[in-house]
C-alpha cells in the first residue's frame, strides 16, 4: 500500500498528558471542564450526577469514582491533546501505571484542604520512575480550609517537589474570586454567567501588586537558578518579558527540575483554561522527550528509533478491553506508522497480528482513522493476542521495549458456579476479564470447581463482580476474602536429598545439595549455581533450577509463593549410568522442601498503610479502633482542620473497618488504605 510521506511537523503540536491525583481530588470534574473548553462535548457533565463523559461504565456512575483509565482527544489552540483520565483509588493503581508508562507529561490535582493524600503520592512516585514532567493544579481553591500555601509546602516535603507557583489564588474558600498570573502580572476574572468560557485579564491593581510581589520574587528567584539569562536580568532589575519566562520555565520543567503550579476550581469553572495554556506552553511534545529504548530480540543489544513517521514501527499496547465480545488494543506510536488492514509482528509473543481498524479515542466512543502515527495514542480492533505491555513492530526490522510493570494481588475470593451450565460460561468471561486486567489472577481447583480469583482489593472484586451480573448476567456463588500471603525464611540452612527411583522402567537417580539465606524485603528470589557448571550437562542445570524454582511456588506453611530468599546450588553429585535430568530435577524440589523447614520460615501477609481523617473530637475512638485492629500508630497530624491518624495494620485485621470507624465517628471520619509491603507486622 503506497502512500506519501509523513510529514513530522504536526508532533511539535501533540501532548500526550495524564491527569493523576488522589481519589475525589477533582480528576474527573477537570476533565469534563477541558473537554467542554477546548469544544469536544456541548454539555458539563458532573461526577455526582453519574453524567460525566470519562466515568462512563455504570459502576462509575454509581460510585461516582474513577475504575479504570479513559482516554480522550481534543484540540486546544491549535495541539492536539491526548488526554488520560487516570483512577484515584488504590485498588486500581494498575490503571495509572500503564498509562504512565505511555505519557509524555502529566497534570497532578491537589485537593486545596488535603494536600498531599496517600494516594496522590503514590501515582506522583509512579510518575517518577517513568521521569514524567509535570504541571500541578492546586483544586478546590473554593472550598472551607483552602490553603494554597500549605498545599506547596505538602508538595514539597512529601514529594520532595521543587514547585514554581505560576498563580496564587485571589482569596481562599467563600472568598476566592479570581487567580493572578505571576508570569503576565494580571487578574483573572471568570464569568460565571457564560459557565467561565468568557474569562478577563485584567493588569494588577497597586494594591494587588504589592500582595503578590512576594510571590513574584520567589518565582524570578527560583528561575534564576536554573537560567543565567534571566538570573543576569534579575540581578540588574530589568524587566523580563513572560515571553522569556515561559521559555526558561518550558526547559526546566521538561528537564525534571521544576513543577509548576496553577491554582482554581474546576467545579466552579475558574482556572482551566489557563491550565490548558500551560500543558501546550510547558509539557513535552513527544520529541522533547527521550527516545524510547527497546532491545533486539536476536541479539538481546539495546535498540532505538527516532519518533519519527517514516522509522520502523515501535508500538506498544498499554490497555486491552473487551467491547460487545470484541477486543479493542489502546496503542502508543512510539516510531513509525500503522496502516489500517496491515499485518505486523507481536515482538513479544513472536506471532503475527493484523491490525483490521484504527481509532482515534474519545472516552467510550471511537471515531475511524486510516493511519496512526508516531507520538499517537490510538485504539486497534482486530488483533487476536495482543495483551498489555506487548510490543508492535515489523518483521523485518523487530524492537522489543520494555514492559509495565507487574503487581501482586493481595486479596483472593472464592467463586464457584450455580450449576453446570455457568461452568464453561464463568470460565470465558474470567477470561476476558484476565485480558483486560493484568492484576486479576484465576485459579480453579478441579476437585471442588471452585475458582480462587485474586485482585488487588475488596473494591476490585467487587467491581469485578458487578460486571460480570450487569455484562454477562452471572451471578456465581462467593466465599468471604482471603487475603494473599507469602513465606519466607528467618535464617540460613543447608540441606541435601537423594532421588532414586524407577520410573517408566527407566532409573533415575539424583542428588541435589542446596543452601537458603534470607534476603531484604522486596529483594525477590534468586538461585546461584556455585558447582562448575561446565563440567556438567546443561540438561541436569535447567533440570535442577526448573525444581527449585517449581518448589518456591508452593512453601512449608501453607503453600504460599516463597518470596525474598537466595538459593545457592553447593553440589550435584553424580551416578554413572542413572544420572538424569529428571532425577535432579526431583532431587532438587525435595532438598528445597528440606532446606525451608530447617530455615525457620515466616509467613509474611500484606501490610497496608493507613490514613484516617477524622475531627479531633473522635481521635480517641479512632485510635482504640486501630489498637483493637492491631495496627501500628506511626503519626498522627493536623491536616486542614482535621487529625489525620497515620497507621501500618495487616490487611486481614481490616475487613468491616470502614463500617465500624464511620459508626464510631458518626460518619465523620474518612480513610485510606495501600499496599505497602508483604511482611511480618512488628
Amino acid at each position: 500500500m503506497s502512500r506519501k510521506p509523513l510529514s513530522p511537523k504536526y508532533l511539535h503540536a501533540i501532548r500526550n498528558i495524564g491527569i493523576i491525583a488522589h481519589i475525589d481530588a477533582g480528576k474527573t470534574t477537570l476533565s469534563e471542564r477541558i473537554l467542554f473548553y477546548a469544544g469536544r462535548i456541548h454539555r458539563m457533565g458532573e461526577v455526582h450526577e453519574g453524567t460525566a463523559t470519562m466515568d462512563f461504565m455504570p459502576e462509575e456512575q454509581e460510585r461516582g469514582i474513577t475504575i479504570t483509565s479513559a482516554v480522550t482527544s481534543c484540540l486546544w489552540r491549535g495541539f492536539t491533546v491526548n488526554l488520560i483520565d487516570t483512577p484515584g483509588h488504590v485498588d486500581f493503581t494498575v490503571e495509572v501505571e500503564r498509562s504512565l508508562r505511555v505519557l509524555d507529561g502529566a497534570v497532578g490535582v491537589f485537593c486545596a484542604v488535603s494536600g498531599v493524600e496517600p494516594q496522590s503520592e503514590t501515582v506522583w512516585r509512579q510518575s517518577e520512575a517513568y521521569h514524567v514532567p509535570k504541571l500541578a493544579f492546586v483544586n478546590k481553591i473554593d472550598r472551607l480550609g483552602a490553603d494554597f500555601a500549605a498545599v506547596l509546602v505538602s508538595m514539597r516535603e512529601k514529594l520532595g517537589a521543587q514547585v514554581l507557583p505560576l498563580q496564587v489564588p485571589d482569596g481562599e474558600g467563600a472568598e476566592f474570586r479570581a487567580v493572578f498570573d505571576l508570569v503576565t502580572l494580571e487578574r483573572l476574572v471568570f464569568d460565571q454567567d457564560s459557565m467561565g468560557v468568557e474569562y478577563m485579564r485584567a493588569p494588577l491593581t497597586a494594591s494587588e501588586a504589592e500582595r503578590v510581589a512576594p510571590w513574584r520574587e520567589g518565582l524570578l528567584e527560583t528561575l534564576s537558578e536554573h537560567d543565567d539569562a534571566i538570573m543576569e536580568a534579575y540581578l540588574g532589575g530589568a524587566d523580563i518579558a513572560p515571553e522569556t519566562l515561559r521559555a526558561a520555565i518550558r526547559t526546566a520543567c521538561i528537564g525534571l527540575k521544576l513543577v509548576p503550579v496553577l491554582a482554581g476550581s474546576a467545579l466552579k469553572n475558574i482556572g482551566v483554561q489557563p491550565l490548558m495554556d500551560a500543558v501546550n506552553d510547558f509539557l513535552p511534545s513527544p520529541l522533547d522527550v527521550p527516545q524510547q529504548t527497546g532491545i533486539d530480540p536476536a541479539t538481546h543489544l539495546p535498540k532505538s528509533f527516532p519518533v519519527d513517521p517514516e522509522a520502523p514501527l515501535a508500538a506498544l499496547v498499554f490497555k486491552v478491553v473487551m467491547e460487545s465480545g470484541r477486543k479493542q488494543s489502546f496503542l502508543r506510536v512510539y516510531s513509525g506508522h500503522l496502516i489500517e488492514g496491515e499485518t505486523v509482528q507481536n515482538v513479544t509473543h513472536g506471532s503475527e497480528e493484523r491490525v483490521a481498524r484504527l481509532f482515534r479515542l474519545h472516552a467510550d466512543r471511537r471515531e475511524k482513522i486510516e493511519v496512526a502515527r508516531a507520538g499517537e495514542i490510538v485504539a486497534a480492533a482486530g488483533m487476536r493476542f495482543g495483551r498489555t505491555g506487548d510490543t508492535l513492530a515489523r518483521k523485518d526490522d523487530p524492537i522489543l521495549l520494555e514492559q509495565i510493570a507487574a503487581y501482586k494481588p493481595v486479596i483472593s475470593l472464592a467463586i464457584e458456579p450455580r450449576n453446570a451450565e455457568e461452568l464453561d460460561k464463568l470460565g470465558e468471561v474470567l477470561e476476558r476479564y484476565l485480558l483486560e486486567d493484568p492484576t486479576l489472577t484465576v485459579l480453579r481447583d478441579a476437585e471442588t470447581n471452585q475458582v480462587i480469583l485474586s485482585g488487588m482489593g475488596e473494591l476490585h472484586l467487587e467491581v469485578l463482580l458487578e460486571r460480570m451480573a450487569r455484562e454477562h448476567n452471572l451471578r456465581p456463588r462467593t466465599g468471604k476474602p482471603q487475603v494473599v500471603f507469602q513465606e519466607t525464611v528467618s535464617r540460613a540452612a543447608e540441606a541435601s536429598e537423594e532421588f532414586h527411583r524407577e520410573l517408566g522402567e527407566v532409573m533415575h537417580y539424583g542428588v541435589v545439595r542446596l543452601a537458603i539465606e534470607p534476603l531484604p524485603r522486596g529483594e525477590g528470589r534468586s538461585v546461584l549455581f556455585e558447582v562448575d557448571t561446565t563440567r556438567l550437562p546443561q540438561a541436569w542445570i535447567e533440570a535442577v533450577h526448573e525444581g527449585v524454582m517449581d518448589g518456591l511456588q508452593c512453601g512449608v506453611l501453607g503453600g504460599y509463593p516463597v518470596q525474598d530468599v537466595k538459593i545457592r546450588v553447593l553440589d550435584l553429585p553424580r551416578k554413572e549410568g542413572e544420572s538424569s535430568p529428571a532425577g535432579y530435577r526431583m532431587a532438587a524440589a525435595l532438598t528445597l522442601r528440606t532446606v525451608l523447614a530447617e530455615a525457620a520460615p515466616l509467613l509474611l501477609e500484606p501490610i497496608m498503610w493507613l490514613e484516617v481523617s477524622a475531627p479531633d473530637a473522635f481521635v480517641g475512638e479512632v485510635v482504640g479502633l486501630l489498637g483493637a485492629k492491631g495496627a501500628k500508630i506511626e503519626n498522627i497530624v493536623d491536616r486542614g482542620g482535621l487529625k489525620i491518624v497515620q497507621a501500618f495494620a495487616a490487611l486481614r485485621q481490616m475487613f468491616g473497618f470502614s463500617t465500624a470507624v464511620r459508626s464510631a465517628t458518626q460518619g465523620r471520619a474518612s480513610f485510606v488504605m495501600k499496599f505497602a509491603r508483604f511482611d511480618v507486622l512488628s
